[in-house]
């Protein structure tokens, strides 16, 4: 038997779709996981299975994180890697990383989802590069089936370290032959290609400093042949440009392009510096960036020309980057500093509140190569966040409740639907014992920080 849920009575229903409808006292009709109609709440059936009233809220599609570390919720704030740009950074965290272990894979992975969850994200992408001491992608995709997040799992790796040139330490990386052996293995036994799938896969070496030409290759081809995506960090700072130009001979994009890595199913993260060319590059080969703006600003590494890419026709979404180098994981807080950093860059009109929104919805739906979440109509996934304006952040603003979701203090969501299931009612997390999570969490963190004194 089919199961149905309906929102009514929606202060504004935001849907994006193809005219940008906003509805005054919208509604949305579920059956199972599916948007089955929209429209004005008294245009839709009355009942349901479950119906919930949205009045004094804003309705919108969930929220898509298309760029993350989610184990780095442990090593958050740590004070040696606190005032250091990219390099710098990684160099100081490497070591503390080198002693993951599973458990910390999976509390980790749970603690960023309800971050993520709570602050109106409904599907996310998550970049695992590093596997020390038995740590495997399952432990993520295990803590994401449980608390219920729409999973883009993408399969990281490193396989050069410091005896060869590259930036990381050697007891963490792998040999080439194990990464592709693992990624197969993951693909073969999680992906979902099917439309309003709960958990898929990427092919992932984690960047152009910490893996060969040849894996970037290699990879690339076997994403290809199995249907994924591809994803790694692309000119994020002046240094990675610098790296790329002694070791290639080439700037950043110009080495992609030699990999195989442009193309609808490639996105890149960052991409600060990426020069003109390269934004013409990714614009005619429809190659999607990852725009991560509280993480540039926390490491210094420039302001990404977001407004140049998307008038150049580049697919961009938005990401909260990891948990170390932004210490943040709350999307809508993501989605106003992209609005303000593109203000401060390139002038009080270079992004809208509104555009913001539609880079943090339809925007990271096209970087994951999906077409059935990022919109509120038929036939997409029930994926919707509810947003109550009646909070103090919101007072005097509600002349434009959406504009003011972004300009103003960001919030939290009060209810959550993702795959047509409730999994945040009231402000709460459903899925799981968020309190006894957190507290494992802290203790781990501790327990990391400790094995690397």
């Amino acid at each position: 038997m089919s199961k149905t849920l309906l929102i009514k009575n929606a202060n504004v229903l935001v849907t994006m779709n193809e005219q940008r409808e906003e509805i005054s006292n919208g509604a949305v009709f579920i059956r199972d996981n599916v948007i089955e109609q929209v429209g004005p709440s008294a245009t839709l059936p009355q009942t349901a299975d479950e119906v919930i009233d949205a009045s004094h809220h804003v309705v919108l599609p969930g929220l898509i994180n298309t760029h993350h570390h989610m184990y780095q919720s442990l090593t958050r704030a740590v004070p040696a890697a606190q005032n250091g740009e990219l390099f710098n950074w990684l160099t100081n965290l490497y070591p503390i990383w080198a002693n993951l272990t599973p458990e910390m894979i999976q509390v980790s992975t749970q603690t960023a989802m309800a971050e993520l969850m709570l602050s109106g994200c409904t599907t996310s992408s998550d970049h695992l590069y590093i596997y020390p001491n038995g740590c495997r992608l399952d432990d993520s995709l295990e803590a994401a089936q449980e608390i219920g997040m729409r999973f883009h799992a993408a399969r990281g790796s490193m396989s050069v370290g410091q005896s060869k040139g590259g930036l990381p330490p050697d007891r963490v990386v792998e040999q080439e032959a194990d990464i592709l052996r693992d990624t197969q293995r993951l693909i073969e036994t999680y992906h979902d290609a099917e439309r309003h799938a709960m958990q898929r896969i990427v092919v992932a070496p984690c960047s152009p400093f910490s893996v060969s030409r040849d894996l970037m290759r290699e990879s690339a081809s076997m994403a290809r042949s199995f249907g994924v995506s591809l994803h790694t960090h692309l000119a994020e700072n002046v240094n990675d440009i610098a790296y790329s130009r002694e070791k290639f001979n080439m700037t950043p994009a110009e080495y992609a392009e030699d990999c195989g890595w442009v193309g609808h199913d490639v996105w890149h993260a960052h991409c600060v510096q990426l020069d003109d060319a390269g934004i013409n590059l990714f614009a005619h080969t429809h190659t999607g960036i990852a725009h991560c703006p509280c993480s540039n600003m926390r490491l210094a590494s420039g302001i990404a020309p977001i407004r140049k890419m998307l008038d150049a026709g580049v697919s961009v979404g938005l990401g909260v980057d990891g948990c170390a180098s932004n210490d943040s994981g709350h999307m809508m807080a993501e989605v106003r500093q992209a609005m303000l950093l593109q203000r401060v860059g390139f002038g009080p009109d270079a992004m809208t509140a509104r555009q913001a929104l539609e880079v943090a919805t339809l925007g990271g739906a096209k970087v994951l190569n999906r077409d059935d979440i990022g919109a509120l109509k038929p036939g997409m996934s029930a994926d919707i966040v509810m947003f109550d304006v009646r909070q103090i952040g919101f007072a005097g603003a509600l002349h434009d409740p959406v504009a003011a979701l972004v300009f103003c203090t960001p919030p939290n969501v009060a209810c959550s639907i993702i795959n047509g299931r409730v999994v945040i009612r009231d402000g709460r997390l459903t899925t799981i014992d968020l309190g006894q999570v957190i507290e494992r969490h802290n203790t781990l963190a501790f327990a990391l920080a400790e094995a690397a004194r």
